[in-house]
C-alpha cells in the first residue's frame, strides 16, 4: 500500500499491488472525483501514472504520457496492469491499463524519468498567462450550481478563475475558447508531477467560454512534463482554436509559482451534446 496521507489527491490515486499477479495494482476510484458521467479523465491518468511510477523505480516521474478513454469510469474498484516496454538509462516506458469490472477504461503509454534530475538549460519564447491576483479571480463558490452539480471534484480544488474568461457563467461567452485562473488543492497538498497531471484536465471545459455548456468527454490526452513545480499556486490556462465534426482539441500549460511552464498538454474530445 502507499504511504498514507491526509491529502484527498494521495487517497485517490492510492494503489495496492497485488500479491500473486506482476505489474498488476488494484485502486479505489472515488465518487468526489466525478465530472458529468465519469470519474475525471486527469484523476484516471494519475492512477495509471502512478502505477508505473511504481513500476519503473529510479524513474519515478511522468515525462511524457497518453491515455486513450475507451469507457467512462465509475465510482468503485479498479484494476491497473502495467507493462514495462524498456528501461534505460534516463528513460523507462511503459503501458498501463485501467479496467472496472473486466471492461477496459483508460489505456496508457509514457515514458518516466526523474525530473530532479533534468535541471537544465531553457530557451523558450512561452510566457505565462497575465492573471489578476488569486483574491482578485472567482472561487468555485461563484461557480453556476448546474457546474457544481456536474462536477464533484471542483470541491476538491481551490480554483480562482480570471474574471475575463469566466463571463459563460453569467451568460456572456466570450466566443475566444479560453478559460484559466489559479489552481491549488483545497487541502493544502502542494504541487508533483502526478498533480500535474490531474491539473492538465481540471479546469471547466473551453467549451463553456464557446457558449456549449455541457459534459465534454476526454477521448485522448497527452501531457508533457518539463520540471518539478515549486510549492504554491499553479497558472493553468485552457485554450482551443478548432472545433469540427463533433471534437475539439483542448491545449494546457500550466506554470508554477518559480513562472516555470512545468507542464503542457493536448486533449481531444466530444463536444457537449445540446440540453
Amino acid at each position: 500500500m502507499t504511504t498514507a496521507t491526509r491529502s484527498e489527491f494521495d487517497q485517490g490515486i492510492a494503489l495496492t499491488r497485488h500479491p500473486e499477479e506482476s505489474g498488476r495494482y488494484d485502486a479505489e476510484l472515488g465518487a468526489g472525483w466525478q465530472i458529468g458521467g465519469g470519474v475525471n479523465g486527469g484523476l484516471l491518468l494519475a492512477v495509471a501514472g502512478h502505477a508505473l511510477s511504481l513500476e519503473h523505480g529510479e524513474h519515478p516521474d511522468p515525462v511524457s504520457i497518453s491515455g486513450y478513454y475507451l469507457s467512462a469510469s465509475t465510482p468503485g474498484p479498479a484494476t491497473v496492469r502495467t507493462e514495462v516496454l524498456r528501461s534505460g538509462r534516463g528513460l523507462s516506458t511503459g503501458t498501463a491499463s485501467l479496467s472496472q469490472d473486466g471492461v477496459e477504461r483508460l489505456r496508457v503509454v509514457a515514458s518516466h524519468g526523474d525530473l530532479a534530475a533534468a535541471e537544465g538549460e531553457v530557451r523558450t519564447s512561452a510566457t505565462p498567462p497575465q492573471l489578476p491576483p488569486p483574491d482578485q479571480c472567482i472561487g468555485v463558490e461563484h461557480a453556476p450550481k448546474q457546474l457544481i452539480e456536474q462536477a464533484a471534484l471542483l470541491e476538491r480544488f481551490d480554483l480562482r478563475l480570471d474574471p475575463a474568461t469566466v463571463g459563460w457563467a453569467l451568460g456572456q461567452p466570450s466566443g475566444a475558447g479560453r478559460i484559466q485562473g489559479w489552481f491549488r488543492l483545497r487541502d493544502g497538498r502542494e504541487p508533483d508531477p502526478l498533480l500535474l497531471l490531474l491539473v492538465a484536465d481540471a479546469l471547466p471545459p473551453v467549451t463553456f467560454d464557446l457558449g456549449m455548456p455541457g459534459w465534454a468527454p476526454t477521448i485522448e490526452l497527452t501531457v508533457h512534463l518539463r520540471a518539478k513545480p515549486a510549492p504554491g499556486w499553479l497558472r493553468v490556462t485552457h485554450a482551443t482554436r478548432n472545433l469540427a465534426g463533433g471534437y475539439f482539441e483542448e491545449d494546457a500549460e500550466i506554470w508554477d509559482e518559480a513562472g516555470r511552464l512545468v507542464a503542457q498538454s493536448r486533449q481531444l474530445a466530444r463536444v457537449p451534446r445540446s440540453s
